[in-house]
Order: structure tokens, then sequence, then C-alpha cells
């Protein structure tokens, strides 16, 4: 492991400014944005929702991503998602990129935009445009910045949510840090969920792409709380190079060892996604290990992530194993049931609950002891080759009904 966990989050890296204000968006008691400033011009990668309607913020991301050669500063908002919002909406983000390029004596291109909360609602301009005004003068890239816009962002998050690590790339001390929100309305291929991570590597934007996307598929896109793809989904990359490292290219050893932290960064705030789904009580893990091919793996252990009767037997605790076995065999992948092995662990404990497809003479007592822990991993060997992947979930809870039943009041 060459990276080392690091406090902080989105202002860990050099460079990286952060401040969040109360506009009065949608809350009345609370900040709801946040402003993400590097003092010199980013490599930008970013990942988006597979969700055919895609918000207004996705649709000007992704143009800035792809088309243009740097970004600079993120507005993010929270309480009003700007999807489904047609040609105004998308205007709504120029507008909101030009008033943060004018007090930020930036190019309005290099200013990306990313909102969350209710569908379907347009946004107070004037109260975009004056959280704008109120951050500019307050950036600063202190810890405690950081930690403040990632709270700023939260919708039915219950907490914040932030990860940093620092790794050696060529004799420099290169820092990559995030924070995310997401907590429902959240399923593989991105969720509604916001990412935001700043780095301090020299990477070209091409590099840069490839190890954003890559990622994306064993951290993020292996999350789900309650099966929704949303519409504003996305994850964006800055990189400004003020690490001094030389400069990354081409696939060599700097690279993968970036891609390594990247990864840890991606990792943890995609558990922490999954262990704050809407209502929950526990972090579901489900590991498919034996399996032929990575892909197969994958496909069998969303399968079991995404079952609400699996899900609902988490919450009441419940070995309930049938259920996991069900949604293991209507996932599309095939392999044997008969000589699979599944095992129940927490900090309470490891207990084998399936031998080859049958039941394991197992404690009912102690399985509900391991299943009461905020943290449950459940693990299948189907015992067909040597490829794994790793999914993350949470609990059913009848507080998931209750929040989404009258989220927009």
């Amino acid at each position: 492991m060459s990276y080392k966990v690091i406090e902080g989050g989105v202002t860990a890296a050099k460079g990286f400014l952060s401040a969040s204000a109360a506009a009065g968006i949608k809350y009345k008691d609370r900040p709801d944005m946040a402003l993400i400033y590097s003092q010199v011009p980013c490599a930008a990668a970013g990942t988006f929702t597979t969700n055919i309607v895609k918000a207004a913020p996705v649709k000007w991301d992704q143009d800035i991503v792809y088309n243009k050669p740097f970004a600079q500063a993120v507005v993010i908002n929270a309480g009003i998602a700007n999807a489904c919002t047609g040609e105004e909406g998308y205007k709504y983000c120029k507008e909101t990129a030009d008033a943060a390029a004018k007090i930020l004596k930036i190019e309005a291109d290099s200013v990306l935009v990313a909102s969350t909360g209710v569908i379907g609602m347009q946004l107070p301009m004037d109260r975009i445009e004056a959280g704008v005004r109120a951050m500019a003068p307050k950036l600063e890239g202190s810890l405690e910045s950081g930690t403040a816009s990632a709270k700023a962002i939260m919708t039915t998050d219950t907490k914040k949510k932030e990860a940093a690590v620092s790794v050696e790339l060529g004799g420099k001390t290169v820092t990559i840090g995030g924070m995310c929100k997401g907590s429902g309305m959240i399923h593989p291929n991105m969720c509604t969920m916001l990412g935001f991570i700043t780095t301090d590597a020299a990477i070209s934007k091409e590099m840069l792409q490839e190890a954003l996307k890559e990622d994306v598929k064993d951290t993020y896109n292996m999350v789900s709380v309650d099966g929704d793809t949303s519409t504003n989904d996305t994850v964006l990359l800055l990189a400004n190079g003020m690490a001094g490292n030389p400069k990354i290219t081409e696939k060599n050893q700097d690279y993968q060892a970036f891609k390594e932290a990247l990864h840890m960064v991606n990792e943890t705030l995609a558990k922490k996604i999954a262990g704050d789904g809407e209502g929950c009580t526990a972090l579901f893990e489900v590991k498919i290990v034996g399996a032929e091919s990575k892909e197969q793996a994958a496909v069998l252990a969303k399968s079991v992530i995404t079952s609400n009767l699996t899900k609902a037997a988490i919450f009441g605790h419940d070995a309930n194993w049938g259920r996991i076995l069900c949604a293991m065999g209507y996932s599309g992948a095939s392999f044997d049931p008969e000589k699979v092995d599944l095992f129940f662990e927490s900090k309470a404990g490891k207990l084998q609950i399936i031998e080859n497809g049958v039941a394991a003479d197992y404690s009912e007592e102690e399985a509900t002891k391991i299943l009461s822990q905020p943290e449950v991993t459940a693990t299948a060997d189907i015992k067909m080759g040597d490829a794994q992947a790793t999914a993350w979930g949470c609990d059913l809870t009848f507080d998931y009904v209750k929040i989404n039943a009258d989220y927009r009041s």
C-alpha cells in the first residue's frame, strides 16, 4: 500500500479552497451552497448518470469535461435538483457560471455546477447569485472549510462524507481529497450522488479521465440504496498539478500508485453513502468470491444488494439466507447453487450459514448477534475461479418509506 490515509476532504490538496453559505434555496435554517476553487486551472475529469433524463447541470458539466481544456471552480447547491427544467434550467447553469466567473475573475466555461434536491423546480437565481457572492470572499483552504462544504451539500444525508489520502509520486507528496453526498435515489451506474474529488497531482486530462472512469466501476457503481438511478449523478475530479510531481502522461508506476490512492478515496466515499442510506441502520456489504470473472461476481453481488427481501431481513437481523441465494439465482449470472458456501460476518464474529447450497449447522442466536451490528458482510463463495467483487448497500427500514413519502413537503 503506497498511500497514507490523512485527515481532510476537498481542501486537503494544495491550492484548493472552499466556502459554503446559507442561500435559502429550499432550507431556511442551514447552509445549502458550496464553492470549490483552485488557485490555478485544473485538468478535469467526470463521470455522469446513465439515466436518459439528465439534469441541466449534468449536461453543462459534460460539455466542460469533454470539450473544454480546463476547469477551475465548482458551484454546488442543495435543495433543488434543476432536473426536468428545460431550456430555462440550462440557462440558469450558465447564469450561475457567469456569476462565479465574474467574481472569481476566471472564464465562465471553467466553472462546473452541480445541484441536488427536488426534481422539477426551477432554481431561485437571485438566491443562487447572492450565495455565490457571499461565498467568494470566504474561500479558504482550511480543513474546517472543506468539512463545512461537505455539510452544506447534504439533503437527506445524516452525516457529512469526506476522505483524503497522500501518496509519493516521483519524490513529491501528492494529495487526493474529496467529499460527496448521497443517501436516497441511489443505484449502480452512479447515484443521487454528487462526488467532488480534488488532487494536486500533475496528470494529463486523458489519464485523469481514464483513471476515474475505471475506478467508478468498482466503487460508486457498486453501491445501491434503493434501486433508483438518479437524474443528477455526477463525480468530478480536478487535478491542478501544484504538487510538482513529474506529469503523468502514460500508464507508468506513478499512474498505478495514483490510481490506488484514488481508489481508496472513492471506495471510502462510496461506503459512506451506502452506510447512510435513507432510514438505514446498517451498512450491508456483499462479497462474491471464487467467481469465473469479475463481471459475473459484480452481477451477483449487485443482485443481492438490491433485493428488498434481503435488505428487510438485514433490518430484522434475520439470517434468512434463502433470500440471498434466491437473489443470486435471478441475477442472470450462471453458477451452481449446490456448490455455494455463505458466511455472515461483523464485529460480533463470523459464521458459516450455507455449505454447498444447504443450511449449515449454526446458531440462530449467534447469527442474530452478528447481524445486529452497524456493519454487516455476507460473503458467498461460488467455487468457480479466482475472481471476486464487492457491492455495498444498506437495510430497508420503515424510515425509508417515511422519508420518501413526504420528501417534497
